[in-house]
């Protein structure tokens, strides 16, 4: 399929990224020592030829804090010089005094499109990303979060199954934000209990029309690309939310710790493949162009 829009990947200059620089310690994602390198712009259309992507959304890769407007000046610089990307979604922490002071000059790059904060929470500490599982349920973090509707811009919704309940009311709380759910709700736990927690929460978050699925990151836990796990999540996803409300993304270079952009590709396109041809196009390409405004 030509014209795909990767709605989720990354660059970095090595530099710039202390969780990649020191020695190595347990991810999420496993051993990440093939990846602890500049990975560029260049690197990554090299590694997308012949894929069928003709443009893509940058996703914040967490640069030191403080280092949000610096990650933001610096895409919309390799973007002006390269073409691509073509949409940016940035880092805020909305638990912080100055908030909206960072929207306002995030406003001044023309590819911002969106925010991601990371929310999830996990028992798990090697899954943990935020030190409590309700950050989201803050006064003040809600306060300083309802800023973005000013702007028009998206929010990157990032939780595990136990935070669906709060996710779903959070998203009920701003429905005129554009939600779009990371991972596909990042089914870390695959038995049936976990996988029915997992729908029970995802169920949840269709019921919200403002939260979309976004089908990206399903080797995360699994550390490998597996073309039947990605059918099984997305076929599951797709009857919630229906095609309108899915979009790919890659999570690469992430990912390319066990497989190739190609395999990625093909393992989403044949688990979609008995949609038809419009909802095919509405899932790989359309609904990101939407929700990211990124011109035709």
């Amino acid at each position: 399929m030509e014209g795909i829009i990767d709605a989720h990947h990354h660059i970095w200059r090595l530099d710039d990224l202390d969780w990649l620089k020191g020695p190595t310690q347990p991810r999420i994602f496993g051993d990440y020592n093939s990846i602890k390198h500049d990975y560029l712009i260049n690197d990554f259309t090299t590694d997308l030829k012949d894929s069928g992507v003709e443009k893509s959304v940058y996703i914040q890769v967490n640069w030191p804090p403080h280092g949000e407007l610096r990650e933001a000046e610096w895409v919309q610089n390799v973007s002006d010089e390269n073409g691509w990307p073509h949409a940016f979604v940035g880092y805020v922490d909305f638990s912080a005094e100055d908030t909206n002071n960072t929207l306002k000059k995030f406003n001044s790059f023309p590819l911002m499109r969106g925010i991601r904060q990371q929310l999830h929470w996990h028992e798990n500490p090697l899954y943990r990303f935020q030190t409590i599982p309700d950050l989201m349920n803050q006064i003040a973090w809600q306060r300083n979060f309802a800023h973005i509707q000013e702007y028009g811009w998206s929010f990157e919704l990032q939780v595990f199954a136990s935070q669906m309940k709060d996710a779903a009311r959070f998203a009920s709380d701003f429905p005129e934000t554009t939600m779009v759910l990371q991972h596909c709700g990042m089914p870390e736990d695959t038995s049936d209990a976990g996988m029915n927690l997992w729908r029970d929460g995802m169920t949840r978050l269709a019921e919200c029309p403002n939260v979309h699925c976004k089908f990206s990151g399903l080797g995360t836990f699994i550390h490998r690309n597996d073309p039947n796990f990605i059918a099984d999540i997305t076929g599951e996803c797709l009857k919630l939310f229906s095609a309108d409300r899915c979009l790919y993304g890659s999570n690469y270079p992430i990912e390319k710790i066990w497989t190739g952009y190609q395999s990625i590709v093909n393992a989403f396109l044949n688990a979609i493949s008995g949609l038809s041809k419009a909802e095919q196009i509405s899932v790989m390409r359309n609904n990101a162009m939407r929700i990211y405004k990124i011109d035709t």
